[in-house]
């Protein structure tokens, strides 16, 4: 019995609603959630249709499957996100005849319904035969079900009862398989069954498909609890062995080893709390079985804690002299981290202990940052433990693994401490600019109670559980940039800037450690090869481009490997290395100095820069053409230096009367700066008053002094402010023939803590305004319109 119906449609993913189910589901479907609403509008009756492509977004009808279940609309919710939330009953059977192709919003199907349901509890067949036949059906299912339900308990007591109760052969088919736990494309099988008899067969047929699988299961889970319970009893004989061995005077390996651990205990120099703790897990041990997975977990945890050195300490040297004497032999320069070492070690003698400070070390790559902490533990006679941070990013690197986690360990503190032997020891912290955080933690905030020294007496690790004592340690980190240290933890070290070094104090390094070295590693002698100093200095200024000498000592280093191949294969017995035959081992030249100008010009003007690798001078290049008033800025600069050009050419309009300029000529021309090398990034603010200089030259067409360069901050009122990185740029003033150099009047200070040496031969020239940087620059003065004031 069938009838034509037209209702709105709900294409369903991964789900197929059967006849007599009541159920609930979300909508997030613009066309679904259009057709729930005209549902409601009308009769509350929508075609619930499962669609074959789970992927398909907006399913067309040849994707959809043919056959679907007529639902009655119960309740409807809206919940966040758009997503609308129903409740439905399934009604009867229906077949998609097509949709209306005028409606856009939502499915409009014509349906054709079937109504296998009788209105009451009793079979819907009138003859006695298909009766008697359709309860031989029903107790056939019934049967099959109880079987199925026999392998999982739950299902079977929650549902046996509700189907001892139905009478209709179609709705029971229908109930079993909407309660069996089946994928949809199963349960869609049956909808699609219109016969009864078919739909039996199905039935059946999935029951005992899903039986055999539960049989399966089950024999696979037993088969495993056999397993185990014969490991149980294994372990039960076991404890019994143990027993017996025990009683026989047979001493368990156990036993064996937690006596060699009260043993070590006895002679650890620790506290009474860290002792009673070490004995209650050696008491704890004992009780374990041997061949157990918590036996091993414990016995490495009470070995790493006999292994701590928790007071023992090792005595310093505390010769001032002695001291002095070694940071010399192996250092040249680096006079300010000397002085505070020499500092410390006075305190030290002084108050018997004194708190250790924690120095930051800061400087370009090369300058000998990790060596000299290395020289410092040899001076005051320390141990020396090395944990570097370059790119460490887990929290528990630092304070250690919980053990509760499979293969726990303490942190990099504990183990370096370990490693050490004692509590005192110098602990350098390598590349601390480098540490990173992610989901798993923030490293440098883990750093923050290491470096504390109010909270770092009782640190404590995850995976050792005790308050560790660092108060002793002397800290020393290192970094390249101060900046990318986290401000907190920045303010808990004491920074000491390593600036790079000089040309002389490079070729009193090279002469006087790193040949040396390189020739005891390349197996000669100082009479087989010889450098001279000037082929040093060919070295610096030509081969290498650096702050510090690791690029000075690889290059010496290839002299000395090359020196080794001719003496080993008898070509010569003694090599001598000059300038002049430089370039037989080591090349043609690679770097070359950026030069003064040999004349002076227009709208060039030179600057000083700072980098990772030491100083350097750059030009500043200006170019004015008829246009519109636009400003180009190239070369790759960075924000801050784009406004620094800005700021200075608002200066520059805001005094053009001084000098005669009219206030059309900046809308008439277009101004280019450019910085060469445009591969190069370039950032910051001290070349502001470069590019105003170079500016007001091009404008008013007046030469500037090619002999001169400058450095410093410009505001929009023509002041100029302070830089950094002052003893870099000086010195590559002075090694590109600069004569005069322009400085803020506030970096005096930095001038006159500099030795001679950087700034002998340098006209140094301190500013505060840029009238005084205009008439020091200009190769001749800048006619200056009658009646103008300066700028104060």
């Amino acid at each position: 019995m069938s009838k034509e119906i037209v209702i709105p449609a709900i294409a369903l993913r991964g789900m197929a609603i059967l006849p007599n189910t009541i159920i609930h589901f979300d909508l997030s479907r613009k066309k679904s959630i259009s057709a729930v609403e005209n549902a409601m509008m009308s009769d509350q009756r929508v075609f619930l249709v499962a669609q074959r492509d789970l992927q398909e977004k907006e399913p067309e009808i040849e994707n959809i499957y043919e056959y679907g279940t007529v639902a009655l609309v119960k309740q409807v919710l809206k919940m966040p996100g758009g997503i609308v939330r129903i409740l439905v009953e399934g009604m009867e059977r229906g077949r998609l005849m097509g949709f209306d192709p005028e409606v856009d919003d939502y499915f409009l199907a014509t349906v054709e319904v079937f109504s296998d349901y009788a209105d009451d509890n009793t079979a819907a067949t009138d003859s006695y035969e298909e009766r008697a036949r359709h309860e031989a059906m029903a107790l056939e299912v019934k049967e099959l079900f109880s079987e199925y339900a026999s392998y999982f308990p739950k299902v079977g007591k929650a549902f046996t009862r509700q189907f001892e109760s139905i009478r209709q052969l179609p709705r029971l088919l229908d109930e079993v398989i909407a309660n069996l736990p089946i994928d949809y494309e199963k349960k869609q099988r049956v909808l699609s069954c219109i016969d009864v008899e078919e739909r039996y067969r199905t039935v059946c047929e999935i029951l005992r498909q899903e039986t055999e699988i539960a049989k399966i299961r089950q024999e696979m889970s037993d088969g495993v609890k056999e397993k185990l319970a014969k490991n149980q009893k294994e372990y039960v004989l076991r404890e019994q062995m143990n027993y017996i061995r025990k009683e026989l005077g047979d001493e368990q390996d156990a036993d064996t080893e937690a006596d060699r651990f009260m043993d070590e205990l006895d002679a650890l120099e620790a506290t009474d709390e860290i002792k009673e703790r070490i004995r209650k897990e050696i008491k704890r041990y004992r009780s374990l079985s041997g061949s157990s997975s918590e036996s091993a977990v414990t016995r490495g945890y009470i070995e790493t804690l006999l292994e701590m050195p928790w007071d023992k300490t090792k005595e310093e040297n505390r010769d001032l002299s002695n001291a002095e004497k070694v940071l010399n032999e192996e250092h040249y320069g680096l006079e300010k981290v000397k002085e505070r070492m020499l500092e410390f070690l006075a305190v030290r003698n002084l108050t018997d202990k004194g708190e250790s400070p924690i120095i930051c070390l800061v400087g370009p790559p090369g300058t000998g940052k990790t060596s000299i902490a290395r020289s410092i533990a040899r001076a005051l006679d320390k141990e020396y433990v090395r944990i570097c941070l370059g790119g460490v990013r887990d929290e528990a690197e630092i304070r250690g693994h919980r053990r509760t986690y499979v293969g726990a360990m303490p942190g990099r503190i504990a183990t370096s401490l370990k490693h050490a032997g004692v509590k005192n020891p110098l602990m350098l912290l390598d590349e601390i600019d480098k540490v990173s955080s992610d989901y798993r933690g923030d490293t440098s905030s883990a750093l923050l109670e290491v470096l504390d020294s109010e909270q770092n007496r009782h640190f404590r690790d995850h995976y050792i559980e005790l308050p560790i004592d660092l108060s002793d340690v002397l800290f020393v980190a290192t970094a390249n940039n101060a900046a990318d240290i986290p401000r907190p933890l920045l303010d808990r070290m004491e920074v000491v800037e390593v600036s790079g070094y000089t040309e002389n104090e490079k070729l009193h390094i090279a002469r006087e450690h790193l040949m040396e070295k390189q020739l005891k590693k390349n197996g000669l002698t100082a009479d087989q090869l010889s450098i001279s100093d000037d082929a040093i200095e060919a070295i610096i200024s030509g081969y290498v481009r650096e702050a510090g000498v690791r690029g000075l000592e690889r290059r010496i280093g290839e002299l000395c490997r090359k020196s080794a191949r001719k003496i080993y294969e008898g070509k010569k017995k003694k090599i001598e290395i000059t300038s002049k035959n430089l370039e037989d081992y080591l090349g043609k030249v690679k770097y070359t100095r950026d030069k003064a100008g040999q004349k002076d010009d227009t709208g060039i003007v030179r600057g000083l820069a700072w980098t990772a690798v030491g100083g350097d001078t750059l030009e500043v290049e200006v170019n004015i053409m008829p246009g519109k008033g636009e400003v180009s800025l190239t070369g790759k600069l960075g924000d801050v230096m784009k406004e620094s050009a800005m700021a200075g050419l608002s200066y520059i309009r805001s005094v053009s009367d001084r000098y005669g300029i009219k206030s059309e000529y900046y809308k008439e021309h277009d101004f280019h700066i450019h910085i060469p090398e445009g591969a190069t990034p370039k950032d910051g603010p001290s070349a502001g008053i470069t590019m105003a200089t170079a500016l007001l030259s091009a404008i008013t067409d007046t030469p500037v002094r090619c002999d001169t360069a400058m450095t410093g901050e410009i505001t929009l009122r023509g002041r100029v402010l302070p830089i950094g990185g002052l003893k870099e740029k000086l010195l590559a003033a002075k090694m590109a023939g600069i004569k005069q150099v322009l400085v803020p009047v506030e970096n005096k200070k930095d001038v006159e803590e500099m030795d001679k040496e950087i700034t002998d031969g340098l006209d140094l020239r301190f500013v505060s305004t840029m009238d005084e940087v205009i008439e020091r620059a200009m190769a001749r003065k800048i006619k200056v319109k009658r009646g103008s004031k300066k700028r104060q």
